[in-house]
């Protein structure tokens, strides 16, 4: 299998410029787009019907981020459910257009890291029985965490999709944040997938992991592309403040190797 690398930022933005945003992506030369509903689910059924018509004539593959609020892990039940719902319906709108995953952070380790595990895990075949159930394509994708105190290492999200074949969203900035280092060579060996989806961007981290996100330095863009493996179909999804520039900025050096 030849590789392919698509590229795109980590926002849409509203409904009603989605039109002219996805032609603007379009004509800088990038191929994906996540769309945000990290506070809401903000796109209707028929907006989503019309906008996924539209990003596919372009050639732009859509994906989902859940809500930030989820934690398959919750000590109640309630706020479980709930979190399986609000992924769910993620998955119904994200179907309809066309999106290939919906990324969710998978939840917290409370007191138990064995027990959360296990929790967790059978959250995630609990929703894609239900995606399954309802004839959709779409794919659940738990994302690596960028804090020590939050459930996502490159073991954990790597173990969950090899027992419940979920897709995976592997954040290389997180991953950096998380373990002061990027093993390429692990995370080559943890994820043998044909096709991934990442998140990358410049990061500020400290001891307990993660701070906040910067703009995405050449260097590290050129470190990324020369590291990943040269036989996957990856998509690149840049979260920086400055997310269109720098993933146009990622195409160009991606294109130039």
């Amino acid at each position: 299998m030849k590789g392919e690398i698509l590229f795109g930022p980590a926002g849409l933005g509203p409904v009603k410029t989605a039109e002219q945003v996805l032609e603007k992506y379009h004509k800088l030369g990038l191929k994906a787009c996540e769309i945000a509903f990290t506070y809401s689910v903000y796109i209707k059924a028929g907006d989503a019907v019309r906008i996924g018509e539209i990003a596919k004539k372009l050639g732009i593959e859509l994906s989902i981020h859940a809500q930030y609020w989820v934690n398959l892990n919750s000590a109640e039940k309630e706020k479980r459910e709930a979190t399986k719902k609000r992924i769910l319906q993620c998955c119904e709108i994200g179907e309809l257009l066309g999106a290939k995953v919906v990324v969710f952070h998978p939840g917290y380790y409370g007191d138990d890291r064995i027990k959360a595990y296990d929790t967790i895990k059978d959250g995630i075949i609990e929703i894609m029985k239900e995606i399954k159930k309802k004839g959709w394509k779409i794919q659940i994708a738990p994302e690596t965490m960028g804090k020590i105190n939050v459930f996502g290492s490159i073991d954990e999200i790597s173990r969950l999709a090899k027992e419940t074949g979920s897709a995976i969203c592997i954040d290389f900035a997180h991953i950096l944040a998380r373990d002061k280092k990027v093993d390429y060579k692990l995370i080559e060996k943890s994820f043998p997938q044909k096709e991934w989806h990442v998140h990358f961007s410049g990061i500020v981290y400290g001891e307990k992991g993660e701070k906040h996100h910067i703009k995405t330095e050449k260097k590290a863009w050129k470190e990324l592309i020369d590291n990943l493996p040269k036989d996957r179909k990856i998509r690149i999804v840049n979260e920086s403040p400055e997310m269109v520039e720098d993933a146009v900025e990622g195409m160009k050096i991606w294109k130039s190797f």
